[in-house]
């Protein structure tokens, strides 16, 4: 079974906590903190695997997990790191935030690794808390939680051409005639109901890859019949081999049928509608009579494109316009469907000092990334600790983006789990 589209939730691994120890050794009466710092989480990575072709293994997997890092000890000895989990996918894969549509990674080049989410960092021992008038500290850092996305999985084909037109114009039967693809052939429509690659070799030595895409009918664009999910296919082609039956057996409009498909192609894409064509007037050994192939022909001048007659049965004309597509690709440049300006990686580190303040009913609301850091570091218990929490408050902005929302001296504020009493 093809699958080129899934949704899967990763989670890097959550840090290890940083240790509250002190030393504690014969003859050292008062011996200083030594806790040792938690391991990161372990990040997950995306990679191409050049074994896979479909993305069907995640059908049956819909979470990935990496590891935690381990918590710090006493004697300064710190966490292990969590092991790193890499996801194997096909070449040509994208990987999408579900939630923002935004782009994580584009995975379009062999041996490709990218990094998707970052671990949490591991929380730091009370041993990096001690100070001339802080000899004692109570407290150490918790580590980052790692952080959970939903992700879509796309795989787009990688092919330098790619075939067009509607149900049962000959597409797979010239498919199967210039390259060793077997797909399925029968006089009936929608026999392709998935991609197909193969690869063609010219007389010359020249080779390129080239794509079968399911027919596209009238509504595509909108997910009418194979729609939308067949269309994305079209996108990383540099070369558009648009066929058209001319052979006027089943009573098709070769004209009308250039429009709607063109048609289609730019209500999905701009860009798409854009590629260089050739048409590629298919069936002429049953062609009933020109008519139909002379009004492509016209269009074809119209529209300052090149038109090939073919047959894909008998082979007529195939060599000429294999040689010719060999020759036209030799000009085009491999370009990717993602622009660079699109691309993003996650990580934590993007938006860490991140915080919104709103309010509940009288309570103030402190959320974040920042806010959920900082709180992993405090000890409420402790006075050292909260001497220091103060002192965040005031690096981060918080206290002044609460002052400029109206708090007043007696107003509760709310961080995670803990509300407080707010003093001037």
């Amino acid at each position: 079974m093809f699958t080129d589209y899934v949704k899967i939730v990763i989670k890097s691994g959550n840090g290890g906590d940083g240790a509250i120890t002190f030393r504690r050794e014969k003859y050292v009466a008062a011996g200083g903190p030594d806790g040792g710092d938690g391991g990161r989480g372990g990040n997950i990575y995306f990679r191409v695997d050049p074994n896979a072709n479909t993305l069907i293994d995640f059908r049956y997997t819909k979470k990935f997990k990496a590891q935690n890092g381990e918590n710090g000890s006493g004697s300064n000895k710190y966490g292990k790191a969590g092991e790193d989990l890499y996801i194997d996918v096909p070449i040509g894969t994208i990987i999408k935030d579900a939630k923002t549509g935004k782009v994580v990674a584009d995975l379009s080049k062999q041996g490709q690794i990218e990094l998707v989410l970052k671990g949490g960092r591991g929380g730091r021992g009370n041993s990096h808390f001690a100070t001339a008038t802080r000899q004692v500290p109570r407290f150490a850092q918790a580590g980052e939680e790692g952080e959970e996305k939903e992700v879509i999985l796309e795989l787009k084909l990688l092919a330098d051409v790619g075939l067009l037109g509607f149900p049962n114009v000959g597409k797979s039967t010239f498919l199967s005639r210039v390259t060793d693809a077997r797909p399925k052939i029968a006089n009936y429509h929608f026999t392709t109901i998935e991609p197909n690659l193969g690869v063609v070799k010219t007389k010359t030595g020249d080779s390129f890859v080239i794509a079968d895409i399911p027919g596209i009918i009238e509504g595509a664009s909108e997910g009418i019949g194979l729609g939308i999910q067949f269309l994305r296919h079209v996108e990383r082609t540099r070369l558009l081999l648009h066929v058209i039956d001319v052979s006027g057996i089943e009573g098709r409009n070769p004209v009308k049928d250039y429009y709607t498909i063109n048609e289609e192609l730019k209500k999905y894409s701009e860009k798409l509608s854009k590629k260089k064509q050739i048409i590629v007037a298919n069936k002429v050994d049953i062609m009933q009579d020109d008519t139909g192939f002379k009004e492509l022909e016209k269009i074809a001048q119209k529209e300052n494109l090149e038109i090939y007659k073919i047959s894909g049965v008998t082979g007529e004309g195939v060599s000429e316009l294999l040689d010719r597509v060999s020759s036209i690709l030799k000009t085009l440049p491999k370009e990717e469907i993602v622009e660079e300006a699109e691309k993003k990686v996650y990580t934590l580190e993007e938006d860490e000092n991140e915080f919104t303040v709103r309010k509940e009913g009288e309570i103030f609301v402190v959320e974040g990334k920042a806010v959920n850091r900082l709180m992993g570091r405090i000890n409420i218990d402790d006075n050292e600790s909260m001497y220091y929490f103060q002192k965040k408050l005031k690096e981060l902005g918080i206290e002044e983006e609460l002052k400029k929302q109206g708090i007043r001296e007696g107003d509760y504020v709310k961080m995670l789990n803990w509300t407080f009493e707010w003093f001037e």
